[in-house]
């Protein structure tokens, strides 16, 4: 991704989002993202990191409602992060693709 200079323009989404075509919701949410991450970068290139965490906390949280991830899924993928030998998943219970832990 090719970072712009200058200070990132800020867009505010409108509220009233629910009663919008799921396609047009999500392009939205998706230019939202891409401001955030470009807000990111600027706070990052600043120096400011603390800010930079938070909002790359706001970041996590968008992507996981744009691919319907679940809090569940979240931890049980952190899980097989944080603990040092392979996890066996229980057949019943699998993870959506793009959850998978690439080593």
């Amino acid at each position: 991704m090719k970072r712009k200079r200058g200070t990132p323009r800020l867009y505010l989404a409108a509220s009233g989002v629910e009663g919008m075509p799921v396609a047009n919701t999500e392009e939205r949410l998706l230019a939202l993202l891409a401001t955030l991450e470009e807000c990111q970068a600027f706070l990052t290139d600043r120096a400011n990191t603390e800010t930079a965490r938070l909002l790359s906390l706001a970041i996590l949280e968008l992507r996981m409602e744009l691919h319907k991830v679940t809090d569940s899924e979240l931890k049980a993928l952190c899980d097989m992060i944080a603990s040092d030998e392979p996890v066996q998943e229980p057949p019943t219970r699998q993870l959506p693709p793009y959850l998978r832990l690439i080593k």
